[in-house]
């Protein structure tokens, strides 16, 4: 499934890096948050070299709905509950600064990536407290919130709670021009970091300062990152024929809907769920509430995306350990991927550069993890439960997969996942997740095997599609 963004968009090819190199700052992964970050070091005078392991904004990057803001649902209430109002006021400063770079950026730069300021809006169909209460705390932290009563929603609303000047764009076109700029190496997966050289099965890079930015972290300790935060992903399609909306909107609710205008057409999202576990028929349940909002309304494409979802809803940006001064991280972006990696870049640039900065202490990996605590004890129960299904018998038989269904079956004295295609066909692959070993579970939606515990994906002959994985799964003979 492509997004609106992949359709008919050609990204330019890199060669894979051969042989050793050097820079002073290497950047690990060339999706937004790679790309702005190695481009924001670059112009501060530093040499850089980005590693890629597939090709430049094929992960999560190409499956957003691209839309650039500070308002992160109602983000601002909890974070002066969960932390104070300094945290939620250094936390609007620092995103709405990323929001006005990539402006400058793009003007600067002269990119043609459909850039355009809207307002941005959390709204309620139900009740409207909890609007009233973020609507003060976004005041509070420096924001000029306003609370509406109506919008050019579809249907009718308790209120709103907006901000205005935020922005969306194409974010393929903006990191293509962007990517143009900076020496990057396709199809080179980072294998180890030690000692400041990352190699690769061809080469290496030796850096001074080193930046992992691959959506979710493969280098497992220090950080331990598969233990605090977890992987979601959720179902958006594009519509030609709606109704036209200026402003984008996302609903307070879990399992609302989202939408935000793209040239003519509307990009519409809804549903959330934990990477591998999937419930099934997301994408009909999304069209069920498209056709009932736009009911002329036609489907050009429709795509899942995927995000990192961290315990206190904070990204880590900083160290990647407590004692590692020069090897960062930036991760754990939840559903606001195109600001947080700006932000990552601006607070990366700075701390290599030895240049102070507000922020680093509330985005740092080192920040105590009490806030977080009920998001720990889920994502360690989650991983636990992930292991010990491994020892579980499976309950399917081989003969019992219907064409375009799958299930764990014992094959050949081993448990296996299976999926029988349209043609009959049976493939094959292990149920344990290269990572960390825990059961993968089926994603009839994508058709993928997707893990519970840290959100690595595979298709269905057992080929990487997300990490932090690094390597494929084993396979079992197709049989016809």
């Amino acid at each position: 499934m492509q997004s609106i963004w992949e359709k008919g968009f050609d990204m330019p090819g890199r060669d894979a890096l051969r042989g050793d190199i050097e820079a002073d700052v290497l950047v690990v992964g060339a999706g937004i948050a790679g790309v702005n970050c190695a481009y924001r070091m670059q112009r501060a005078g530093l040499k850089v070299v980005v590693l890629e392991a597939e090709r430049v904004g094929t992960g999560a990057t190409s499956r957003t709905t691209g839309k650039i803001t500070a308002q992160h649902g109602l983000i601002y209430d909890l974070l002066t509950r969960s932390f104070d109002a300094r945290t939620a006021e250094i936390y609007a400063r620092a995103n709405q600064n990323a929001v006005e770079e990539y402006a400058e950026i793009i003007s600067r730069e002269k990119i043609d990536c459909d850039f355009a300021r809207a307002d941005n809006f959390v709204f309620a169909r139900e009740g409207g407290e909890l609007l009233e209460a973020e609507f003060e705390a976004m005041r509070a932290a420096g924001l000029d919130a306003k609370l509406v009563e109506k919008t050019e929603l579809p249907f009718p609303v308790a209120g709103a709670v907006g901000l205005s000047g935020q922005a969306h764009f194409h974010p393929l076109k903006y990191l293509r021009a962007l990517a143009e700029k900076l020496e990057i190496y396709e199809h080179s997966r980072v294998r180890t970091i030690e000692d400041g050289v990352a190699r690769t099965d061809a080469g290496s890079v030796r850096a001074r300062d080193i930046v992992v930015a691959t959506h979710f972290p493969f280098i497992n300790a220090p950080g331990y990152y598969f233990l605090r935060m977890h992987q979601e992903r959720s179902a958006v399609m594009t519509l030609e024929g709606a109704s036209e909306i200026r402003g984008m909107y996302i609903d307070e609710a879990d399992g609302g809907l989202s939408f935000r205008p793209q040239r003519g057409a509307l990009l519409v999202g809804s549903g959330s769920w934990r990477t591998g576990k999937n419930p099934g028929n997301q994408f009909s349940e999304l069209r069920r509430k498209a056709k009932e909002c736009y009911p002329d309304a036609r489907e050009i494409c429709a795509w899942t995306s995927q995000d990192c979802m961290p315990q206190d809803h904070i990204p880590y940006i900083g160290k990647y350990g407590g004692s590692t001064e020069h090897l960062f991280v930036a991760t754990g972006f939840g559903k606001w991927g195109m600001s947080s990696s700006m932000v990552a870049a601006m607070l990366l640039t700075d701390r290599i550069m030895g240049v102070s900065n507000e922020a680093a202490d509330v985005f740092s990996p080192q920040r105590s993890p009490v806030h977080g605590f009920d998001g720990l004890a889920d994502d360690v129960k989650e991983t636990v439960k992930g292991f010990a299904k491994y020892i579980m018998p499976p309950k399917d038989m081989l003969e019992d997969i219907r064409p375009g269904e799958a299930g764990t079956v014992e094959y050949e004295g081993q448990k296996l996942g299976a999926y029988r295609d349209e043609r009959g066909g049976i493939h094959l692959v292990s149920l344990s997740c290269p990572h960390l070993g825990c059961i993968l579970g089926w994603n009839p939606d994508d058709l993928s095997w997707d893990c519970p515990c840290h959100g690595s994906r595979f298709d269905i002959d057992g080929t990487l599609l997300d990490g932090p994985a690094q390597r494929n799964l084993p396979d079992g003979e197709d049989e016809t």
